[in-house]
């Protein structure tokens, strides 16, 4: 998955969609008051097709904060030939829930690929589909992983 991608996806993805994350996404004004982006600017930063406007890489960190979406941070890493990992345990949930996340992400993904190869072609947008859904499957591993590094350091499962 590209960045342009996992922004537009991070957006759209958060429940109630670019308006009620927009309202959360505040600025400075020229008086120094807080004001809200609107939605339709949101929009405009997160769509790949708009040069006019660009998410900045401040918004990016609040973005991935707000929604506690890491896609952005996944895709710069993957483009650049790196995986990201996060660095404290999980405190809650377990490594076989983990584990059956990580197999259900698995699934989506070969259910997409077959889809996608039905005709025995891909194409740009179902490569999309293709690397969003990887992405989920590497992110949901690292998930079992920390519970596997978590349940270590507790001395037990």
């Amino acid at each position: 998955m590209n960045v342009l991608d996992a922004a537009y996806d991070t957006v759209h993805d958060y429940p109630g969609g670019a308006g009620p994350l927009a309202e959360r996404l505040t600025r400075l004004n020229k008086d120094g008051e807080r004001v809200p982006m609107s939605e339709a600017v949101l929009n405009s930063k997160v769509n790949p097709n708009t040069t006019s406007h660009h998410l900045t890489l401040a918004e990016a960190d609040r973005l991935m904060g707000l929604t506690g979406d890491y896609r952005i941070l996944h895709a710069l890493a993957g483009t650049h030939g790196f995986v990201v990992q996060r660095v404290e345990a999980p405190e809650t949930g377990s490594i076989i829930h983990a584990l059956l996340v990580a197999a259900a992400a698995k699934g989506d993904l070969a259910e997409t690929i077959a889809q996608v190869m039905a005709d025995n072609r891909i194409t740009g947008n179902e490569s999309g589909r293709v690397s969003r859904d990887v992405m989920r499957v590497i992110a949901a591993l690292v998930q079992v992983s920390q519970h596997a590094e978590a349940a270590a350091e507790r001395g037990g499962a």
